[in-house]
């Protein structure tokens, strides 16, 4: 207890060297009685010699036990944080004391188990070669994954050269040229506008080496593109170093250079904005490389890339899935606090959904914002929420470029040999505050004093290649000074100007555009979908649901809501358009009505018959979804920027849980065109009606949909019949005027029996905006215009008071409005008749104050004004009572008639 630590540190290396001669010295000098240790074990018969077999059996069951612990929880005695970290991280279940090894035992032979190829290694070279391979610069979270060949190809890689295999000579340089390339990037920003928003790279620089090696090995593996999802962090140093944008496109952009001769939207900022290049790599191979758009809101873009990727693969006939890959790039306080990624990874292995698994890269700058890890979550990792789909997870020191490559390399390899997601999670830090402007020294002071100290990852690589003799300085400092000319070079072009996103036109709906069809087709339609295979067993029920729709056909009786829509679906397929459908319960559909999946009685398979109409048809793919609303409706946005030829419809169990996927809509599907310039017409079903079902299962909030419409961005409808649905479906697609379409779907009148069309409608009509009334013009005193669901429950109290002085007229589309149309319908009556508004929803929702805006120019405020029939104002959408609803509901109708 008394020696110095010199003294002491020469004891435990005698000890550890296994000097017989020093060992008796210390016992006699403790005068303790010495016994000599026997190093080779040869036991013989006799009790001693079976005590012994006893001994090494523990001991080899505890070597085995040792290895298997590295290999689980090697990762959190790992060098991961560049920053270094206060004190040696210590795990009991990683210390041999813990198992009944001693130093003893460190020389003695052990069985390594499936560990490595040796077999049989001294203690000593165990715990070198466990500790090399999980707790260097690079450690790895696999043992979780359940599937023993993904671990063992894990280790297979991992283990014999201890997660150090060498890099050739032109990785290093390479590695190193991008480092400085990105670093100088920052740099050139920093000097030339001063004070502006960059979100810069710095301190995490080695993720442009990361994505230059993955770039570089997809093309070798013959992918034909890379499709990327990031926040703001570092956006322009992967767009410039990465992607390929040209470099004067983003210093004009600093410059706030815009294209006056073109009209554009609003535009975004830079550090938002997307694009899309091509890379060839050394080898001469090309690879396509394209950025998604995202918000602020940081994950917000994950499924939406997953969405562009699906048909992307599908059209290259990829089955495989490993031909396009997507790469997401998050923040660690995102990645562990944004919902939507675990929504996202979710999605990864679902049927409708999957991609193959994606590549994910984490810049762990270990704070967010202002809010350090403790603050962050409740996890030892920020990459824990990827363990629910047993994602291995590469946790890497981001000062170790060559470790990150090699974390990159096998990130890719697992990707495309088991089609899993996989993450690497690279330790950094973020040299300056959230953004340029900020000083992060008012919250961390001590963490920046260490941040302002430490050399940036470029120089101590360069220093590293230099001791290696690999690169002599003077050829670091060049390479240096070629990085930041390329900056002066592109800076000293002529600035050209930033395209901003196209015109959005401000007035006027879809185009017109034929949407009837013939009679055969329809015909065909009706035998595809109420066919099925003479080994199929129908559910009895669903079989009288069957021969109704045929029955129908023959007798041209009348059509319901999902018989028009199952016939729209059909008619595109065989026109070729490919339809897709997701959501909950889309299959069957919420209220059990819509059934386009059916599922043999006696063993449960699966036959779909709109798959199945004709040869050579269009694809048609209906999905359960996940219960989730955010990442699915975020993936069918996606999927539509790819595929602007499919009709893809996402549906809301009930309209109420659309505004779960509010970010969506708000970020993506309202504003995309006038940020970004890209278009998609997805159409959103949500089911609205007040029905005396309470709060969360009657509005679809009409009125944020409205408070979203602006310059034609988006359609909005509400309409009253299977034939009116039946052709804006149809116009979707028809019309070449790509916007996104939000339908508010029914729900009792899916069977309700006033609310059919015939099939002549689908035949000879097409889409109308405003449904006007047939009732004698010279007796109305009273025009009622209404959307949706209460027109039924007015004309059946106008028949019960037989009230022929009242004039309903349906607003089938509410957005864009249909101003002329409307004010057809006015001419028809006197021009001192009442005009009123009737809605459902509290007089704050539904679409009132919209309609109310919308009228003003088409009446003389000296004589009438647009006048207001519904609920009272409410912050909640509709009561809980059923009793209460009907009363409510019978009031409105009755003020609309009297």
């Amino acid at each position: 207890q008394g020696a110095e630590s010199g003294a002491f540190l020469g004891v435990v290396q005698a000890l550890l060297d296994g000097d017989e001669g020093f060992y008796e010295q210390v016992f006699q000098s403790l005068q303790i009685p010495y016994k000599p240790v026997k190093w080779e074990t040869d036991h013989r018969l006799g009790s001693l010699g079976k005590r012994d077999l006893k001994v090494d059996a523990a001991k080899q069951s505890a070597v085995l036990q040792l290895i298997n612990a590295y290999r689980v929880r090697g990762h959190l005695m790992a060098d991961l944080d560049p920053l270094g970290s206060a004190e040696p991280y210590y795990h009991a279940e990683l210390d041999p004391l813990t198992y009944g090894l001693n130093i003893w035992d460190l020389d003695r032979e052990f069985s390594t188990g499936n560990y490595g190829a040796q077999g049989v290694a001294t203690l000593r070279e165990i715990l070198e070669h466990v500790r090399g391979t999980y707790c260097g610069k690079l450690g790895c979270e696999y043992m979780n994954i359940q599937h023993p060949d993904q671990k063992q190809w894990l280790q297979e890689r991992m283990e014999p050269q201890t997660n150090n295999w060498p890099l050739e000579k032109a990785v290093k340089i390479r590695i190193l040229e991008n480092l400085l390339a990105g670093e100088e990037f920052e740099h050139f920003l920093h000097a030339r506008y001063v004070g502006q928003k960059r979100f810069s790279l710095e301190g995490a620089e080695t993720a442009i080496p990361i994505l230059e090696e993955l770039l570089n090995r997809a093309a070798e593996a013959n992918v034909h593109e890379v499709v990327i999802g990031m926040a703001h962090r570092g956006r322009l140093n992967v767009l410039a170093n990465a992607v390929g944008k040209p470099l004067h496109e983003i210093f004009a952009e600093f410059e706030g250079n815009a294209d006056t001769s073109t009209a554009h939207g609003s535009g975004d900022v830079k550090y938002h904005l997307g694009a899309s290049g091509i890379r060839r790599t050394a080898s001469g191979k090309e690879i396509a490389i394209s950025m998604v758009s995202n918000p602020s809101h940081l994950e917000a873009v994950d499924p939406v890339v997953e969405g562009v990727v699906r048909p992307k693969q599908d059209r290259l006939g990829d089955a495989a899935r490993e031909r396009v890959i997507p790469l997401l790039i998050h923040g660690d306080a995102a990645f562990a606090g944004q919902g939507v990624v675990a929504e996202t990874l979710n999605l990864s292995q679902l049927e409708g959904y999957s991609t193959g698994g994606t590549v994910h890269l984490i810049i762990n700058n270990q704070i967010g914002f202002t809010t350090l890890p403790g603050g962050a979550r409740s996890t030892p990792y920020s990459t824990d929420v990827a363990r629910m789909v047993q994602a291995p997870i590469f946790h890497v020191n981001g000062d170790d470029p060559e470790a990150a490559i090699r974390a990159i390399q096998m990130a890719f390899d697992f990707r495309q040999q088991f089609k899993k997601d996989v993450v690497v999670d690279m330790f950094c830090y973020r040299r300056h505050g959230h953004n340029e402007a900020d000083d992060p020294a008012y919250t961390q002071p001590i963490l920046y004093r260490k941040i302002k100290e430490q050399p940036s990852v470029a120089v101590l690589y360069g220093e590293r290649l230099v001791r290696g003799k690999l690169l002599p300085a003077a050829e670091v400092a060049n390479m240096r000074k070629r990085a930041a000319s390329r900056y002066e070079s592109a800076f000293d072009e002529k600035p050209a100007p930033t395209h901003l996103p196209a015109v959005i036109h401000e007035h006027g709906a879809s185009g017109p555009a034929r949407t009837g069809v013939e009679r055969e087709l329809i015909e065909r339609v009706v035998d595809g979908i109420t066919y099925f295979p003479a080994d199929f067993t129908v559910h009895p029920k669903l079989k009288v649901f069957n021969d109704k729709r045929r029955d129908a056909l023959a007798k041209n009786a009348p059509i319901d809501w999902a018989f028009g829509e199952a016939l729209a679906f059909g008619t595109l397929v065989l026109e070729g358009t490919p339809v897709r459908l997701s959501g909950q319960d889309s299959g069957r559909g919420t209220f059990s009505q819509r059934h386009l999946a059916f599922y043999d009685f006696e063993n449960g398979n699966k036959y779909i018959p709109l798959k199945h109409l004709a040869p050579g048809q269009a694809q048609f793919d209906v999905f359960d979804s996940s219960l989730s609303e955010y990442a699915v409706l975020g993936f069918e946005f996606g999927y539509t920027l790819s595929d602007p030829h499919a009709l893809v419809l996402w549906e809301a169990q009930f309209g109420d849980f659309g505004n779960g996927a509010q970010i969506m809509i708000d970020q993506f599907i309202t504003s995309a065109e006038s940020k970004w310039g890209v278009t998609s017409g997805l159409v959103m079903l949500l089911p609205h009606g007040y029905e005396g079902q309470g709060p969360e299962h009657s509005s679809a909030r009409i009125e944020r949909f409205l408070e979203l419409a602006a310059c034609n961005n988006i359609v909005v409808a509400n309409v009253t019949t299977p034939a009116q649905y039946f052709h804006i479906l149809r116009r979707q697609v028809k019309s070449g005027n790509r916007k996104p379409l939000v339908i508010f779907t029914p729900k009792w009148l899916l069977r309700y029996a006033k609310a059919v069309s015939s099939f002549d409608d689908l035949t000879n009509g097409q889409f109308r905006e405003v449904l006007g009334d047939a009732a004698d013009p010279s007796a109305v005193t009273r025009v009622v215009f209404s959307t949706g669901k209460v027109y039924y429950d007015l004309l059946a109290e106008r028949e019960k008071q037989q009230a022929s002085h009242v004039a309903l007229v349906r607003l089938e589309q509410i957005y864009p409005f249909a101003a002329s149309q409307v004010a057809d319908v006015l001419a028809r009556y006197a021009p001192d008749a009442e005009v009123a508004w009737v809605q459902e929803e509290p007089r704050n929702m539904g679409a009132f104050r919209f309609a109310a805006e919308q009228f003003e120019p088409l009446l003389d405020p000296t004589k009438r004004r647009l006048q207001y029939i519904g609920r009272l104002e409410n912050p909640s959408p509709a009561t809980g009572s059923k009793k209460r609803h009907d009363q409510e509901q019978a009031e409105i109708v009755k003020a609309a008639l009297r």
